[in-house]
Parts: C-alpha cells; structure tokens; sequence
C-alpha cells in the first residue's frame, strides 16, 4: 500500500470523524468478538484476497503495476461511507473489472460491534469471490448505526442475496472467523492517521474533500473522482 498521510483538510460535513489508535475495546455480545484496535496480531487469520502488504486490506488487481492504486477506508456503518458507496460504486467495480486500477478496501469497524461483524463477514464473502457483491448489498441495506439490525442472520442473508450460500460462509461469520484481522485493518489505520471515514487515497494522495457545501470536492462529485482516477 502507498505511504498515506494524513489529510490538512476537515471532514465533518463530508466524513464521519473518528479516533483510532487509542485503547477502544469493542465486544460484540453473542458474536465472540473482542478487539483492542491499538494491537494487531501476525498470527491472525487472513482472507484470500489480503495481505499485510497491502495493509490488511482487501486487495483486487494486486499484481498490477503502471496503474493506479485506491485506498478506500471505510466502515460498513458509516452513512457518509453509505453515499459515496452509492455515487461512485460501479465506477470502481468496472475499473477493477477492466483491470485499470488497483484497488485496495480496509473496512474499519470503529462505530461498533455491528460494524465488526459487517467487516467479518465482507472478509468471509472475499473467500467466497463475492466481496464486491457483499459490499454494494451492505450498503445497500445499510441500517441505522448500532441499531441491533447488522445481526449474523442479518449478514448472512444479505450473502445469500448476492449468490452465497455455502455452510462454510455461514460458519465463517457465525463464528467471526477473521475478526483478529478486523483488528489489523483497525491497528493499520491508526498508523496511517486515518481519522474519518470515508478516506480515500489514489497513489498516497488523499483525494479532495472539498467544502461539503457547494464545493463536494472528488468524494461526492462522481465525475471528479473518475478524473482523479484517470488522470496521468
């Protein structure tokens, strides 16, 4: 992953602000998660498509060179996240699909347990071949944060939504397979100084956040970010 730094600008008419890298503990109760996101563990299992290289991400087209490369953060409960999602989704997708960028997810999980079991359970669609199905089905049908609505059963059916079905998806999320990995992505994201979501980077460069107002800057203006993609 490109060396990231953290973005001058502000963020909170266009990003969800957070604090990462401190002691936050968060439990999902039933699920068996608990994560301490200033600690990361090298033994932790991995998703297929990830590699610490790649700073826990989820990764597609990783061998790729002379191409872009887009770091998306971003948290599955994020509203903000939920929009630009939905302005520029397909977009990404056709350019991972034509093999014109790489392209690299860290899902962070810091608004709550739900948003643990949502990044899980992307990293258990990865296996799959499904990520990019899962992610535009959360999304999608993203609820109210912390609502009690991001359940297991809830993940699961949004899976079978997209084409998976198997018992090892559903064990996989049942159990929180990967949720030593969702502490990575969390742990990697306080070194990087990623302090909202959604923060986007195209070669090591946070793209523009513009003011929130009349200016949405290449988050929320789907052709401006396509030409920040592009651009040589």
């Amino acid at each position: 992953m490109a060396t990231q730094k953290k973005s001058a600008q502000g963020g909170d008419k266009v990003t969800r602000n957070l604090v990462i890298g401190m002691v936050v503990l968060v439990v999902a109760v039933g699920a068996g998660i608990s994560i301490a996101q200033n600690k990361s563990s090298s033994s932790a299992a991995l998703p297929s498509s990830v590699s610490q290289e790649n700073g826990y991400g989820v990764t597609f087209n990783g061998s790729l060179t002379n191409v872009p490369v887009i770091d998306i953060w971003e948290d599955f409960q994020c509203p903000i996240c939920q929009r630009f999602e939905s302005l520029n989704g397909k977009y990404i997708e056709k350019i991972i699909t034509e093999k014109t960028a790489k392209v690299v997810f860290h899902p962070l999980s810091f608004i709550g347990a739900e948003s643990v079991a949502a990044a899980n359970a992307a990293a258990c669609a990865s296996d799959e071949n499904k990520f990019l199905g899962f992610h535009q089905a959360v999304y999608a049908n993203q609820p109210a944060e912390n609502s009690g609505v991001m359940t297991n059963e809830f993940l699961i059916g949004l899976g079978a939504g997209v084409g998976i079905t198997s018992e090892k998806f559903k064990t996989c999320v049942n159990t929180a397979a990967y949720s030593n990995w969702v502490t990575n992505v969390a742990t990697d994201g306080g070194k990087n100084k990623i302090n909202s979501t959604p923060t986007v980077f195209i070669n090591g460069k946070e793209i523009n956040r513009g003011d929130g107002k009349t200016d949405m800057g290449q988050y929320f203006d789907a052709a401006a970010f396509a030409a920040a993609v592009e651009q040589k």
